[in-house]
C-alpha cells in the first residue's frame, strides 16, 4: 500500500504537485504566467525541504501520464524517472481522466481502486 508519495499532475493545464508525508498533504500550484517546465525540479526540492521530507525506499511517486501537453508530460516523466533512479523509490503512472479533482481523497481513491500502473508509463499526448 502506498503511504507516503509525491504526485506530479503536470499536463499543461492547472498543473500541481502534491506531497503526502506523515498523514499530511501539501499542494503546490504553479503560477500560470511562468513556464512550469522550468520550475518543476526547484518546486519539488522546495516542497521537500520546507516540510523536511525524507525520501526513501518506502516513498512512491505518481505521475499523470495524460492526455496533455507533450512537453509538460515529458518533463514530469523525466523528473519522476530521475527521482526513481536516484532514490530507489516506486514509480506509478495514472491517467488524467481517472483522477478527477486534485485532492487527497481522490488520490487515495485512485490508489485504492488500483487505477495506477507500476513502472508502465505510456504517455497520452494531445495532438
Amino acid at each position: 500500500m502506498i503511504k507516503d508519495f509525491l504526485i506530479l499532475n503536470c499536463i499543461g493545464v492547472n498543473d500541481k504537485i502534491g506531497l503526502k508525508f506523515d498523514n499530511k498533504f501539501y499542494i503546490h500550484d504553479f503560477d500560470q504566467k511562468v513556464n512550469k517546465n522550468d520550475q518543476l525540479v526547484s518546486s519539488i526540492l522546495n516542497l521537500v525541504k520546507k516540510y523536511k521530507v525524507n525520501i526513501s525506499e518506502n516513498f512512491s511517486i505518481l505521475v499523470n501520464s495524460g492526455p496533455g501537453s507533450f512537453s509538460s508530460i515529458r518533463v514530469s516523466l523525466t523528473v519522476a524517472k530521475g527521482i526513481k533512479i536516484s532514490k530507489k523509490i516506486n514509480l506509478y503512472g495514472f491517467k488524467n481522466s481517472d483522477l478527477g479533482q486534485f485532492n487527497l481523497a481522490n488520490i487515495e481513491l485512485l490508489i485504492k481502486k488500483n487505477l495506477i500502473q507500476k513502472n508502465l508509463i505510456k504517455p497520452l499526448y494531445l495532438s
